[in-house]
Protein backbone atom coordinates (compact mmCIF):
# COMPACT_ATOMS: atom_id res chain seq x y z
CA UNK A 1 0.00 0.00 0.00
CA UNK A 2 1.14 3.58 -0.68
CA UNK A 3 -0.66 5.12 2.31
CA UNK A 4 -2.35 3.53 5.30
CA UNK A 5 -4.46 5.24 7.99
CA UNK A 6 -5.07 3.17 11.12
CA UNK A 7 -7.70 4.56 13.52
CA UNK A 8 -6.44 8.09 12.88
CA UNK A 9 -7.84 11.08 14.77
CA UNK A 10 -6.59 14.64 14.46
CA UNK A 11 -7.58 17.56 16.72
CA UNK A 12 -6.77 21.22 16.11
CA UNK A 13 -6.01 22.95 19.42
CA UNK A 14 -8.37 25.75 20.42
CA UNK A 15 -8.43 28.41 23.13
CA UNK A 16 -11.23 26.73 25.07
CA UNK A 17 -11.37 23.27 23.55
CA UNK A 18 -9.83 21.37 20.66
CA UNK A 19 -11.64 20.81 17.36
CA UNK A 20 -11.73 17.26 16.04
CA UNK A 21 -11.18 17.42 12.26
CA UNK A 22 -10.60 13.73 11.53
CA UNK A 23 -12.28 11.01 13.59
CA UNK A 24 -11.00 7.45 13.85
CA UNK A 25 -10.29 7.03 10.11
CA UNK A 26 -8.96 3.73 8.78
CA UNK A 27 -8.12 3.84 5.08
CA UNK A 28 -5.68 2.31 2.60
CA UNK A 29 -4.60 3.85 -0.69
CA UNK A 30 -3.00 1.44 -3.15
CA UNK A 31 0.01 2.12 -5.38
CA UNK A 32 -1.00 3.47 -8.76
CA UNK A 33 -4.60 4.20 -7.83
CA UNK A 34 -6.64 7.35 -8.47
CA UNK A 35 -8.63 8.16 -5.34
CA UNK A 36 -11.02 11.09 -5.04
CA UNK A 37 -11.80 12.30 -1.50
CA UNK A 38 -15.05 14.31 -1.51
CA UNK A 39 -16.93 16.23 1.13
CA UNK A 40 -18.44 19.59 1.92
CA UNK A 41 -16.40 22.35 3.57
CA UNK A 42 -15.33 21.33 7.06
CA UNK A 43 -15.66 17.60 6.38
CA UNK A 44 -12.00 16.93 7.20
CA UNK A 45 -10.78 16.10 3.71
CA UNK A 46 -7.99 18.71 3.59
CA UNK A 47 -6.79 17.69 7.05
CA UNK A 48 -6.66 14.11 5.74
CA UNK A 49 -4.48 15.33 2.86
CA UNK A 50 -2.02 17.06 5.19
CA UNK A 51 -1.77 13.94 7.32
CA UNK A 52 -0.55 12.01 4.28
CA UNK A 53 2.86 13.64 4.11
CA UNK A 54 3.49 14.64 7.69
CA UNK A 55 2.46 18.29 7.47
CA UNK A 56 0.22 17.20 10.33
CA UNK A 57 0.76 14.21 12.60
CA UNK A 58 -2.13 12.28 14.17
CA UNK A 59 -3.40 13.07 17.64
CA UNK A 60 -3.97 9.33 17.84
CA UNK A 61 -3.60 6.43 15.44
CA UNK A 62 -0.94 5.82 12.79
CA UNK A 63 -0.35 7.08 9.25
CA UNK A 64 2.23 5.13 7.24
CA UNK A 65 3.67 5.87 3.80
CA UNK A 66 5.41 2.89 2.20
CA UNK A 67 5.65 1.38 5.67
CA UNK A 68 7.21 4.45 7.34
CA UNK A 69 5.16 6.26 9.99
CA UNK A 70 4.67 10.01 9.60
CA UNK A 71 4.95 10.37 13.39
CA UNK A 72 8.64 9.46 13.23
CA UNK A 73 11.09 11.64 15.14
CA UNK A 74 13.73 10.97 12.49
CA UNK A 75 14.16 14.04 10.29
CA UNK A 76 15.63 11.94 7.48
CA UNK A 77 12.64 9.55 7.54
CA UNK A 78 10.17 12.44 7.49
CA UNK A 79 12.14 14.05 4.65
CA UNK A 80 11.87 10.78 2.70
CA UNK A 81 8.11 10.65 3.26
CA UNK A 82 7.63 14.23 2.06
CA UNK A 83 9.75 13.48 -0.99
CA UNK A 84 7.39 10.63 -1.86
CA UNK A 85 4.16 12.59 -1.28
CA UNK A 86 3.94 15.76 -3.35
CA UNK A 87 1.17 18.26 -2.58
CA UNK A 88 -0.46 20.94 -4.70
CA UNK A 89 -2.73 23.37 -2.87
CA UNK A 90 -5.75 25.50 -3.73
CA UNK A 91 -4.28 28.86 -4.72
CA UNK A 92 -1.58 28.61 -7.42
CA UNK A 93 -0.31 32.15 -6.75
CA UNK A 94 0.57 31.18 -3.17
CA UNK A 95 2.81 28.39 -4.47
CA UNK A 96 4.93 30.49 -6.82
CA UNK A 97 8.31 31.68 -5.55
CA UNK A 98 10.28 32.42 -8.74
CA UNK A 99 9.81 34.94 -11.54
CA UNK A 100 10.82 32.48 -14.29
CA UNK A 101 9.10 29.13 -14.75
CA UNK A 102 12.21 26.99 -15.13
CA UNK A 103 13.55 28.46 -11.87
CA UNK A 104 10.25 27.58 -10.21
CA UNK A 105 10.56 23.96 -11.37
CA UNK A 106 14.23 23.77 -10.37
CA UNK A 107 13.69 25.02 -6.81
CA UNK A 108 12.58 21.67 -5.34
CA UNK A 109 15.31 19.49 -6.91
CA UNK A 110 17.96 22.04 -5.94
CA UNK A 111 16.89 21.76 -2.30
CA UNK A 112 17.01 17.97 -2.57
CA UNK A 113 20.63 18.20 -3.68
CA UNK A 114 19.97 16.86 -7.18
CA UNK A 115 23.03 17.28 -9.48
CA UNK A 116 22.78 20.30 -11.80
CA UNK A 117 22.84 18.25 -15.02
CA UNK A 118 19.94 16.12 -13.75
CA UNK A 119 17.91 19.19 -12.76
CA UNK A 120 17.73 20.24 -16.41
CA UNK A 121 16.38 16.80 -17.32
CA UNK A 122 13.80 17.01 -14.55
CA UNK A 123 12.63 20.45 -15.67
CA UNK A 124 12.11 19.15 -19.21
CA UNK A 125 10.29 16.03 -17.95
CA UNK A 126 8.00 17.95 -15.58
CA UNK A 127 7.00 20.61 -18.11
CA UNK A 128 6.40 17.95 -20.76
CA UNK A 129 4.21 15.97 -18.34
CA UNK A 130 1.86 18.95 -17.86
CA UNK A 131 2.04 20.19 -21.47
CA UNK A 132 3.80 23.48 -20.67
CA UNK A 133 7.16 23.06 -22.43
CA UNK A 134 6.81 26.25 -24.47
CA UNK A 135 6.51 28.35 -21.29
CA UNK A 136 9.85 27.27 -19.79
CA UNK A 137 11.47 30.72 -20.03
CA UNK A 138 8.32 32.75 -19.36
CA UNK A 139 7.06 34.37 -16.17
CA UNK A 140 4.26 32.45 -14.41
CA UNK A 141 2.33 35.57 -13.45
CA UNK A 142 0.85 36.10 -16.92
CA UNK A 143 -0.57 32.58 -17.12
CA UNK A 144 -4.19 31.57 -16.60
CA UNK A 145 -5.23 29.93 -13.33
CA UNK A 146 -5.27 26.48 -14.92
CA UNK A 147 -1.82 27.00 -16.42
CA UNK A 148 -0.45 28.16 -13.07
CA UNK A 149 -1.75 25.01 -11.39
CA UNK A 150 -0.11 22.92 -14.11
CA UNK A 151 3.17 24.69 -13.32
CA UNK A 152 2.61 24.00 -9.61
CA UNK A 153 2.11 20.32 -10.45
CA UNK A 154 5.26 20.38 -12.59
CA UNK A 155 7.23 21.83 -9.67
CA UNK A 156 6.12 18.88 -7.56
CA UNK A 157 6.78 16.34 -10.33
CA UNK A 158 10.37 17.56 -10.66
CA UNK A 159 10.97 16.07 -7.20
CA UNK A 160 9.82 12.67 -8.53
CA UNK A 161 7.09 11.86 -5.97
CA UNK A 162 5.33 8.49 -5.96
CA UNK A 163 2.07 10.09 -4.77
CA UNK A 164 0.49 13.34 -5.96
CA UNK A 165 -2.05 14.95 -3.62
CA UNK A 166 -4.20 17.70 -5.15
CA UNK A 167 -5.74 19.51 -2.19
CA UNK A 168 -8.69 21.48 -3.61
CA UNK A 169 -6.37 22.37 -6.50
CA UNK A 170 -9.28 23.08 -8.87
CA UNK A 171 -11.47 25.04 -6.42
CA UNK A 172 -10.41 28.51 -7.65
CA UNK A 173 -10.35 27.67 -11.36
CA UNK A 174 -12.89 28.21 -14.12
CA UNK A 175 -14.23 25.12 -15.96
CA UNK A 176 -11.47 25.26 -18.59
CA UNK A 177 -8.76 25.47 -15.94
CA UNK A 178 -10.31 22.63 -13.95
CA UNK A 179 -10.43 20.47 -17.08
CA UNK A 180 -6.74 21.18 -17.76
CA UNK A 181 -5.67 20.14 -14.26
CA UNK A 182 -7.84 17.02 -14.23
CA UNK A 183 -6.48 15.95 -17.63
CA UNK A 184 -2.94 16.22 -16.25
CA UNK A 185 -3.92 14.19 -13.16
CA UNK A 186 -5.39 11.44 -15.34
CA UNK A 187 -2.32 11.32 -17.56
CA UNK A 188 0.05 11.13 -14.58
CA UNK A 189 -2.02 8.36 -13.04
CA UNK A 190 -1.86 6.46 -16.35
CA UNK A 191 1.95 6.70 -16.03
CA UNK A 192 1.80 4.97 -12.63
CA UNK A 193 1.72 7.88 -10.17
CA UNK A 194 -0.76 7.49 -7.32
CA UNK A 195 -3.19 10.43 -7.41
CA UNK A 196 -5.30 11.61 -4.47
CA UNK A 197 -7.76 14.34 -5.48
CA UNK A 198 -9.37 16.33 -2.67
CA UNK A 199 -12.51 18.12 -3.87
CA UNK A 200 -16.12 19.04 -3.20
CA UNK A 201 -17.01 18.81 -6.90
CA UNK A 202 -18.55 15.38 -7.42
CA UNK A 203 -18.20 15.61 -11.21
CA UNK A 204 -14.42 15.47 -10.71
CA UNK A 205 -14.78 12.04 -9.12
CA UNK A 206 -16.15 10.37 -12.24
CA UNK A 207 -12.85 9.13 -13.65
CA UNK A 208 -11.33 8.09 -10.31
CA UNK A 209 -10.89 4.42 -9.45
CA UNK A 210 -12.37 5.03 -6.06
CA UNK A 211 -14.37 7.70 -4.25
CA UNK A 212 -14.14 8.34 -0.51
CA UNK A 213 -16.79 10.63 0.97
CA UNK A 214 -16.11 12.37 4.28
CA UNK A 215 -18.52 14.11 6.64
CA UNK A 216 -17.74 15.63 10.05
CA UNK A 217 -14.27 14.08 10.02
CA UNK A 218 -15.38 10.50 9.32
CA UNK A 219 -15.39 8.33 6.20
CA UNK A 220 -19.08 7.79 5.42
CA UNK A 221 -18.92 6.30 1.90
CA UNK A 222 -16.20 4.39 0.07
CA UNK A 223 -16.48 2.69 -3.31
CA UNK A 224 -16.24 3.04 -7.08
CA UNK A 225 -17.84 6.11 -8.69
CA UNK A 226 -20.70 3.89 -9.92
CA UNK A 227 -21.36 2.57 -6.42
CA UNK A 228 -21.23 6.01 -4.83
CA UNK A 229 -23.35 7.78 -7.44
CA UNK A 230 -25.97 5.06 -7.25
CA UNK A 231 -26.88 6.03 -3.68
CA UNK A 232 -28.43 9.42 -4.37
CA UNK A 233 -30.12 9.60 -0.96
CA UNK A 234 -26.81 9.33 0.87
CA UNK A 235 -25.10 11.82 -1.44
CA UNK A 236 -27.84 14.35 -0.73
CA UNK A 237 -27.62 13.64 2.99
CA UNK A 238 -23.95 14.69 2.95
CA UNK A 239 -24.76 17.89 1.01
CA UNK A 240 -23.14 16.77 -2.23
CA UNK A 241 -24.62 16.75 -5.72
CA UNK A 242 -24.51 14.17 -8.48
CA UNK A 243 -22.83 15.34 -11.70
CA UNK A 244 -25.62 16.54 -14.02
CA UNK A 245 -25.11 13.78 -16.64
CA UNK A 246 -25.25 11.10 -13.93
CA UNK A 247 -28.37 12.65 -12.43
CA UNK A 248 -30.11 12.74 -15.82
CA UNK A 249 -28.94 9.21 -16.64
CA UNK A 250 -30.38 7.93 -13.35
CA UNK A 251 -33.72 9.61 -14.06
CA UNK A 252 -33.82 8.14 -17.57
CA UNK A 253 -33.02 4.64 -16.29
CA UNK A 254 -35.96 4.98 -13.89
CA UNK A 255 -38.15 5.66 -16.95
CA UNK A 256 -36.92 2.50 -18.67
CA UNK A 257 -34.19 3.88 -20.95
CA UNK A 258 -31.25 1.43 -21.32
CA UNK A 259 -28.63 3.98 -20.24
CA UNK A 260 -25.24 2.54 -19.14
CA UNK A 261 -24.28 2.88 -15.47
CA UNK A 262 -21.09 4.80 -16.18
CA UNK A 263 -21.65 8.14 -17.93
CA UNK A 264 -18.66 10.52 -18.20
CA UNK A 265 -20.25 13.61 -19.65
CA UNK A 266 -22.90 15.30 -21.73
CA UNK A 267 -21.67 13.88 -25.05
CA UNK A 268 -21.67 10.29 -23.79
CA UNK A 269 -25.13 10.74 -22.31
CA UNK A 270 -26.42 12.18 -25.60
CA UNK A 271 -24.92 9.24 -27.51
CA UNK A 272 -26.50 6.76 -25.08
CA UNK A 273 -29.90 8.42 -25.50
CA UNK A 274 -29.59 8.28 -29.30
CA UNK A 275 -28.68 4.59 -29.19
CA UNK A 276 -31.62 3.82 -26.91
CA UNK A 277 -33.98 5.55 -29.33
Amino acid sequence: MSVRFENVTYEYPGEEKSVVAVKNVSLEIADGSFVCVCGENGSGKSTLAKLMNGLLTPSSGIVTVDGETTSTESESALFAIRSKVGMVFQNPDNQMIASIIEDEIAFGPENLGVPREEIGERIAYALSAVGMEEHRHHTPYKLSGGQKQRIAIAAVLAMRPKILVLDESTAMLDPKGRAEVLAVAEELNAQGITVVLITHFMEEAVRADRVVVMSEGAVVMDGTPEEIFRDREKINRYHLELPVPDYLAAELRKEGFPIPEKIFGEEELAEAICRSL
